[in-house]
């Protein structure tokens, strides 16, 4: 299913490329990004190290509290069908990707909103990396699900790659939804809405631990991926925009002319402007 998301992602980004040619958001800067973004680990400094260390200790101090955080939530599943519970259930699926970045594109083309159609592309791109990265883990890793009832120390690295029982960490759902909700939150500006973005994605981490898919530890190792990835795609092109801006100015200074204009009725300054 994974391998299935990661492909159909790709070929959206790539139906859809025109769309964002405007503003430069083409498949061409996402495959440049894409390779700076896998080359990553090789420039990381003193701070990503910090970062990784800080993920690496949350998610090993959150798994002292599987088991008592399972067996709390095991004790009343009444709202297994709840509307917090599916909505942040939904909310982590591997479409909701797509649809947000569907949504944001198709309003972008319809109102030629360089905003929304930045977002559509951080989205999809950030999900895309997400996406990639949480299934090679997956993979690796081999953690058992708890309802497999193998215990929350339950390893098969390198022997599940089509079992989905031995999925469990890092948790997809949560990686998928806080990689949404930190690109929508880094993408608004009240900070009531920064913080409100990121409730549905609480709501899914609170999903999969009482739906009995996912360890806690699981959905805070995702989170934090989500996070730092979303915060990686939006940081690239906020520092991309800012340099354009200074480069723009810059060129205007240098190629326009002013020359002053004395005639007999008033003084003042011509601007001519080459647009070529």
């Amino acid at each position: 299913m994974k391998q299935k998301f990661v492909f159909f992602m790709i070929f959206v980004i790539i139906s859809v490329s025109p769309v964002f040619a405007q503003n430069k958001y083409t498949f061409s800067k996402f495959a440049d990004e894409t390779v700076d973004f896998i080359k990553q680990p090789a420039k990381w400094d003193g701070n990503d190290y910090i970062k990784i260390g800080l993920i690496g200790i949350g998610t090993g101090l959150s798994m002292f509290a599987d088991q008592p955080i399972r067996n709390t939530f095991q004790k009343d599943q009444s709202y297994y069908y709840s509307f917090p519970i599916v909505i942040g259930r939904m909310y982590g699926e591997l479409y909701s990707p797509v649809v947000f970045f569907g949504g944001f594109a198709l309003y972008s083309l319809i109102a030629n909103d360089m905003g929304a159609r930045k977002i559509a592309y951080e989205i999809g791109q950030a999900s895309l990396y997400t996406g990639g990265l949480t299934f090679l883990l997956k993979m690796t890793i081999g953690r058992a699900r708890p309802y497999m009832e193998e215990g929350p120390a339950s390893y098969h690295p390198f022997e599940s790659v089509f079992i989905q029982d031995y999925h469990a960490i890092p948790g997809g759902h949560s990686a998928a939804a806080f990689t949404i909700s930190t690109v929508l939150s880094r993408n608004v500006k009240p900070v009531w809405l920064k913080a409100l973005c990121y409730v549905p994605a609480v709501l899914t981490v609170s999903s999969r631990v009482y739906q009995d898919k996912h360890w806690f530890s699981d959905c805070v190792f995702g989170a934090a991926m989500g996070y730092y990835i979303a915060t990686w795609a939006v940081d690239k092109h906020e520092k991309n925009a800012n340099s354009y801006t200074k480069i723009s100015l810059k060129e205007i200074m240098e190629h326009n002319q002013y020359q002053p204009i004395i005639t007999g009725e008033f003084n003042g300054y011509s601007l001519i402007i080459k647009l070529l």
